[in-house]
């Protein structure tokens, strides 16, 4: 299996599906699964069962789903679309994230 190039917070868009099109912010990642949790992104209908004891009402809940990381790609704000994945080497030795496009940095800044 190959690793998984997503981190969480990075924005991506997603290339294939029900949601092509859409943007979203990286919630979780299982990269043993290859997948993927985006913010709004492959919403799903749970049905959750009244129960008296713990206090809960039930009913229908969305959430979202895993999505396969092979439908997604990196969103590059300076070039407004999704991007492949470049690795730069800094001259401290460290590597960053680039826009292959206008080679920007896609590293968050903390």
């Amino acid at each position: 299996m190959n690793k998984i190039w997503l981190k969480k917070n990075d924005i991506v868009i997603v290339k294939q599906g029900k949601d092509k099109g859409k943007t979203g912010k990286v919630l979780k990642v299982f990269p043993e699964k290859q997948r993927v949790i985006v913010e709004r992104i492959n919403f799903v209908k749970e049905f959750i069962r009244p129960d008296r004891s713990k206090n809960i009402q039930g009913g229908i809940m969305e959430k979202e789903a895993p999505i396969p990381a092979s439908r997604l790609m990196l969103y590059c704000d300076d070039c407004g679309q999704g991007v492949r994945l470049r690795r730069k080497r800094l001259e401290d030795g460290s590597r960053i994230r680039t826009c292959p496009k206008c080679e920007t940095s896609l590293e968050k800044q903390k």
